[in-house]
């Protein structure tokens, strides 16, 4: 299915403005009320509510994660925009000439800067992420679970749940693996999310047929971002290497050589892509991985 089977429905070309975090509905007053409408409708109202912001954030982090999509009463929403708004500017961005200039390995496809970045993806201020999702599109459901798929709906919020709900809906069956869909970011820095699913590797080893489906995951977000005309920066998570399996190695060495092989055929097709690593083991992983790029490249 393509972006604009539902695109009209997700509003996915119209800009999400995210209300001013001091916009009358933000603070501690409103962290209480959707904390206790949050508590209400779980049947799980918990007493005293906390005092402390952090606690009641997480709470309320917890009691989002694990709801259904849709049926936030709009002052609700409204007091949630203006608190997400607010923990979004308190994590801060790094713009895409920061990720450039910054510490990380770079390797350059046909005039097209490909980066290393080690750090927290939901602060990256590219074009468009990558999210590594499940067949329902809808986010881990595990409180706390980290996982990217928790980073990145948590940091923008349940509109995004809902936009992918929606997007099943018209599709009418869960995602294939290797391909993939895009929303609006919403809370993020960014504008888009490209939501892939990847293979799932029993035992740690990668058979022949969950390489071919962790190529296409790449090649369906990269696809899909030069269909979309204002993406021109991408930041890629680590695709499937979480619980779903793939050894990083081998999965970083799959998606440098992927996305150098797509990005030598389609020189001007985007400004900047980024491989965002977030654990030590992944970024060890993708130096490799771009440092053999880089030699094939020479020979």
């Amino acid at each position: 299915m393509t972006a604009d089977a539902y695109a009209a429905a997700i509003q996915l070309a119209e800009p999400f403005v995210p209300m001013s975090p001091g916009a009358g509905v933000g603070g501690a007053r409103a962290r209480h009320e959707v904390l206790e409408w949050l508590q209400a409708e779980r049947a799980a109202r918990v007493e005293p509510v906390p005092a402390a912001d952090v606690e009641i954030d997480l709470l309320m982090r917890d009691l989002l994660t694990t709801r259904p999509p849709g049926g936030i009463p709009p002052r609700v929403q409204a007091c949630l925009d203006a608190i997400l708004a607010g923990q979004a500017q308190a994590r801060g961005s790094v713009r895409p000439g920061e990720v450039l200039a910054g510490p990380g390995t770079l390797l350059t496809v046909a005039g097209t800067p490909v980066k290393v970045w080690h750090g927290d993806i939901t602060r990256v201020a590219v074009d468009a992420i990558v999210n590594a999702a499940n067949a329902d599109l809808l986010g881990c459901f595990r409180p706390r679970h980290a996982c990217i798929d928790n980073a990145i709906h948590g940091a923008a919020g349940p509109r995004l749940r809902e936009d992918c709900a929606r997007i099943i809906q018209i599709q009418g069956r869960a995602e294939e693996s290797g391909d993939a869909k895009i929303t609006r970011a919403y809370h993020l820095p960014s504008r888009f999310v490209l939501h892939t699913v990847g293979p799932i590797v029993a035992g740690g080893r990668a058979r022949p047929e969950d390489e071919r489906t962790l190529v296409s995951a790449y090649h369906s977000c990269l696809e899909l971002a030069r269909a979309t005309p204002s993406i021109r920066t991408l930041a890629f998570c680590a695709i499937s290497t979480g619980v779903f399996g793939y050894p990083k190695d081998s999965a970083a060495q799959v998606a440098v050589r992927t996305v150098s092989a797509w990005l030598s055929e389609r020189p001007s097709a985007f400004d900047l892509v980024v491989f965002c690593v977030f654990s030590d083991a992944d970024r060890h992983a993708y130096d490799e991985a771009m440092a053999a790029g880089r030699e094939s490249r020479v020979r």
